[in-house]
């Protein structure tokens, strides 16, 4: 048994034992703090501070071993210190943190290039949306063709030199360390650049790389690159390549396109024969496509038939030239209709009525009576005619031509049957690369044509049809598109030749300012021209007869007492040379010497009774 002497020392080591029993390691801890304490026990207990003992017995004071409030506040202190002083370590490593991250991301920030001067290039960072070109300087970049880019001796930049390339980004592959660009130039010149990751320079890489991944196809860029050599089968250069120096976005196109330039390239043939597999080609429409007409002109085929249609006007100005003729421009607001029988669009003119020129015949007659013995015109022509037909437009460009003629206007169809040689074999030799392109897509052979006019005449065409199964009546209707096609398969096969010419038009059909036949006035000197069977072109012996003149117009139901009308005859009134000539649609050439589907293909933006835009 303990002694009285140790009993307060036992009490208090079975307290601390019980205080300890919930938990083992609150248990060491109050029994190591309390150990301390036990040589005091008998100087508290039995000396002058036994009253802080009865104070504990009694249930007066703290419970021995506990917290003064003091100490608690203090520990509650130094806990509260150690927790802020981790928090702001934590707060540090992470602002630490994100200025490492934000240093990184300032690293490889792509900035805007203003390029100024290449003297400067090396002041600027080789990768970049250029800023908005607004004329600031002539940087002094020397930009090449891509045609000029090759091995051969008569390429002008060989593998080793540096050159600029601006051109539209057709396409682009980005994988991993590498990329792979298509620049096209002009609708169908095309020529791969490339970079690889540089191992020297791993962080000006990954910018590169970064800036490359958000380039978009059909966006203008400018390349600075060096000519290695190498062969490349998907591209129209296929002996070198450019290796990327520098690259910026000169017009960035939206990431999202109405089509791609990939699919609307695609023969309807590719695109039929697709629809059996598994991944057909999408099949665009033709409303799709003129909806945005600037998306399908980059297409190879139809850019280059814009190029064609440039090609016809440009070589129906040499042939003409050739032969004596002056070009004039006719107004395009007159007074009233300048051709009987078609649709004529009208707008105010200052409080009268004018007319939209259905074409310039009044006025090409009336340059024969100011003596300009031969004109020539390029100029727009309006119809307002609800024709929702393939071949048919409110808007197209006419090639207008007249003449004065000595006896007969066979003398016309001469300079017109020259004419069109000189285009036909002018576009199969100096526009081949072109004609190429476009028969990749819209298959077509060239026009066959004899060296001397292929001439028939109304009645010998009438016979032809009638051997067909057709019933041509009494012969003096005008033919439907159906005989019209019926009648070029006859000339072919006769012939040999697509390009043709039908004269002797019945005089009903024709517009009053048409020469009659001198041997039967139910027939005229008129004449229509035809490729792969369907019209092209119109014409005639005109009268130049004022007293005639007002007689046909009367028969036609027309007055002709002032305005226009007035204006013209007079101009006969004062003397005219005999004259004749024709009215061509350089859309319908363009569609039929092609063998297009549509000849809206063959317009930049058509105009038709549904469409007005764009």
């Amino acid at each position: 048994m303990p002694s009285l002497r140790d009993l307060p020392i036992f009490l208090l080591g079975i307290l601390a034992i019980v205080d300890v029993m919930p938990s083992t390691i609150f248990a060491v801890r109050r029994v190591s703090a309390f150990v301390p304490r036990l040589a005091t026990v008998p100087r508290i207990a039995f000396g002058q501070e036994g009253s802080a003992v009865r104070r504990w017995m009694s249930g007066d004071g703290p419970a021995v071993g506990e917290k003064t409030e003091e100490e608690k506040a203090a520990i509650k202190a130094a806990r509260e210190a150690r927790k802020a002083e981790k928090e702001r370590k934590k707060a540090e490593k992470k602002a630490k943190k994100a200025a490492e991250a934000a240093a990184r991301e300032a690293a490889l920030k792509i900035h805007d290039v203003t390029y100024l001067s290449s003297e400067e290039q090396d002041q600027y960072e080789p990768m970049g949306d250029m800023t908005r070109v607004m004329s600031r300087s002539s940087t002094g970049r020397d930009f090449c063709d891509v045609t000029d880019l090759g091995t051969s001796d008569v390429s002008k930049h060989k593998p080793g030199a540096t050159v600029w390339v601006r051109g539209r980004l057709q396409s682009i592959r980005v994988k991993g360390g590498s990329c792979f660009i298509v620049i096209r130039q002009n609708a169908f010149n095309t020529v791969q650049a490339c970079y690889f990751k540089n191992k020297e320079d791993p962080e000006g890489s990954q910018k590169m790389i970064r800036y490359l991944k958000t380039l978009t196809e059909e966006s203008i860029v400018d390349i600075e690159g060096t000519i290695v050599e190498a062969e490349v089968r998907s591209c129209s250069i296929g002996d070198v390549e450019l290796s990327i120096n520098r690259i910026h976005s000169v017009s960035k196109a939206a990431s999202q396109l109405p089509f791609l330039v990939e699919d609307a390239s695609r023969s309807e043939a590719e695109v039929e024969a697709s629809q059996e597999t598994d991944r057909p080609f999408p099949r665009l429409g033709q409303e799709l496509r003129l909806d945005n007409r600037w998306m399908d002109l980059r297409v190879p085929a139809n850019n280059a038939i814009m190029r064609i249609q440039s090609a016809i006007c440009q070589l129906f100005r040499e042939s003409l030239y050739a032969q004596g003729f002056t070009e004039i421009h006719t107004p395009k607001l007159i007074a009233g209709e300048s051709e009987s029988g078609a649709g004529v669009f009208t707008t105010d003119y200052f409080g009268t009525t004018a007319c939209l020129a259905q074409s310039p015949q009044l006025y090409k007659q009336m340059a024969i009576s100011c003596d300009i013995d031969r004109v020539f015109e390029i100029a727009p022509v309006f119809r307002a005619e609800k024709s929702h037909t393939r071949r048919h437009l409110c808007e197209f460009t006419g090639l207008d031509l007249e003449m004065s003629i000595n006896d007969h206007y066979s003398e016309t169809l001469e300079v017109i049957h020259n004419m069109f040689k000189h285009i036909f074999t002018g576009l199969e030799d100096r526009w081949s690369k072109e004609l190429s392109i476009i028969r990749e897509q819209y298959a077509s052979e060239p026009v066959t044509f004899t060296d001397e006019p292929c001439l028939l005449h109304w009645p010998e065409a009438m016979d032809i049809l009638r051997e067909k199964g057709f019933d041509m009546g009494d012969g003096m209707g005008d033919l439907t598109g159906a005989q019209e096609l019926a009648l070029g398969e006859a000339v072919k096969e006769k012939y040999g030749a697509d390009f043709f010419m039908l004269d002797k038009y019945p005089s009903v059909i024709r517009p009053f300012y048409t020469m009659p036949d001198p041997e039967d006035n139910r027939f005229s000197n008129s004449y229509d021209i035809f490729i792969r069977g369907q019209e092209i072109c119109s014409g005639a012996q005109r009268c130049h007869d004022p007293d005639l003149v007002l007689e046909l117009l009367e028969q036609k139901g027309v007055e002709a007492t002032e305005g226009l009308l007035k204006a013209y005859i007079d101009s006969f009134r004062h003397g005219v040379s005999p004259h004749a000539g024709a009215g061509i649609g350089l859309e319908r050439v363009v569609f039929l010497y092609l063998g297009l589907d549509n000849v809206r293909k063959a317009s930049l933006f058509p105009r038709d009774p549904n469409r007005i835009t764009p």
